[in-house]
Formats: structure tokens, sequence, C-alpha cells
């Protein structure tokens, strides 16, 4: 009895002294949620994009039924033009990996659209993100929409996720602007958030951004969120005609 109890008083003591893991550090319910978007970006020919979209338009539904388009836009400003960004959502990493090869083995979609659009591409860009936990897909009722790719100080949500939320819901609750969705970057360059933002109209946004560039609440919320900024760019997207999100 006297060994069980001395056993027993270790075990305890050994689960005292373990470093216990505080909830409100984790990054929250993607880790059990195997769901995540993959953020694609190609960089065209000026010459090629109308071409590029007009394919795209004839045959994106050969590609969208192996898994689900969540949008697709081409740049208007706020970078380089000639630009195309599409995002798709994907189970898990073997879900992605059985459409990857289910489509190199679509006889169809690889020679009306991947051959003939392949020479229209000057380079491709690839992202793997999550949504951040506090965010959910939202799907807004009208055309404008802007990205915001914040590069944030290392350190994940963890460091600065309470701080960008509060940046964030300070604007919306402003009203003048809607989050379509808040993506955590895990393959690419680490700690981006990528907000997905949708507006009435651009000429709304700028009279919003005004709006909130005077509001005390706003301001506070942003001092505290920037202390974690590295830098920011934003660019006003626009739904392409067989985009999900219009």
């Amino acid at each position: 009895m006297l060994v069980l109890r001395s056993g027993l008083t270790k075990a305890l003591a050994s689960r005292t002294l373990a470093p216990q893991v505080c909830s409100s550090f984790a990054t929250g319910p993607r880790q059990y949620d195997g769901t995540f978007y993959e953020f694609r970006t190609y960089y065209l020919k000026p010459s090629n994009m109308n071409a590029f979209m007009e394919n795209l338009k004839k045959n994106i539904h050969l590609r969208t039924s192996y898994s689900e388009l969540v949008g697709f836009w081409s740049v208007e400003f706020g970078g380089r033009t000639n630009k195309v960004f599409h995002i798709w959502k994907y189970d898990n990493f073997a879900h992605r990996a059985e459409v990857r090869k289910a489509l190199a083995n679509c006889k169809e979609w690889q020679e009306q659209s991947i051959i003939p659009n392949l020479a229209r591409i000057d380079k491709q860009e690839t992202e793997i993100t999550y949504l951040i936990p506090w965010s959910k897909l939202e799907k807004p009722p009208k055309e404008v929409y802007e990205l915001a790719v914040f590069q944030m100080k290392p350190g994940g949500p963890a460091l600065w996720g309470d701080a960008f939320e509060r940046a964030i819901n300070a604007h919306v609750n402003l009203g003048y602007t809607k989050v379509v969705g808040v993506f955590h970057t895990e393959y690419g360059e680490l700690n981006r958030v990528h907000v997905l933002w949708w507006n009435e109209s651009a000429d709304s946004r700028a009279a919003g951004r005004h709006k909130s560039h005077e509001d005390p609440r706003v301001v506070a919320a942003v001092r505290e969120s920037v202390n974690y900024l590295v830098s920011q760019q934003n660019m006003l997207l626009i739904p392409a005609s067989f985009s999900p999100l219009k």
C-alpha cells in the first residue's frame, strides 16, 4: 500500500511539474479541422489576359467537378496588373493530392485548358492557408472585393491574434465594410494574414476608411495591432463571371 501511495505521489508530482498548456495561446480549431484553402496567384502576359479568362469561362466546369472553387478574381489595382487570384477549398492534404492526380489524368481538362493557358502565364504562386479560428467564410451580396495582406511579426496568432481581431472588428463595427474571411498562411510566407473584405463600392470604401481614421475606437485598436505589423498590401479585386463569390 505504501508503494502504491509512493508511486501515486511521484505521478502527481510529475503532473504538477509538467508545463501546462494554456488554451488561450493555441491557434484554435484549425488544429482539429483539416479543411484548408489554397491561394493561387497567376501573373499573365498582358496580351493574353482576355484569352486566358475566356478559356477558363468555357472550361472551368471541368475543374470544379473535382474540388470547390471559392472565388476567382482579377486584380484591378494595388499591385501588378494582369494578375488573377483564386481560392480553392480542400478537406485535407490527402483530398488535394487525390484531386491533383485526377486532374493530371483528365484529358479533357489538360487539352482544353491547361496546355493552351500555360503559355499565357508568366509566373505562379501558391499558398496554403487556414481560416483563423474566429473567422468564418461569408458570401457578400455585391461585387467589390479587397484583399489586404498583412505580414506580421514572427510568433503567429498566439502572439498577435487577439490584437489583430480587435482591429478587424473595429472596422466592421462601423458598418461600412464586411469581412468575407481571414486566412493565416501555413505554407508560403509565414506570419502572413490575408483578409478578404467586401465593400459596397470603391467609393463607399474610401468614405468608410476616412470615417474610420477619425473614430477613436478604430484608432486605438489599430495602434495596438500595428505593434506586430511588418508590412501591408491592399488590392482591389474584380470577380470573374464564373466566380462563386461575386
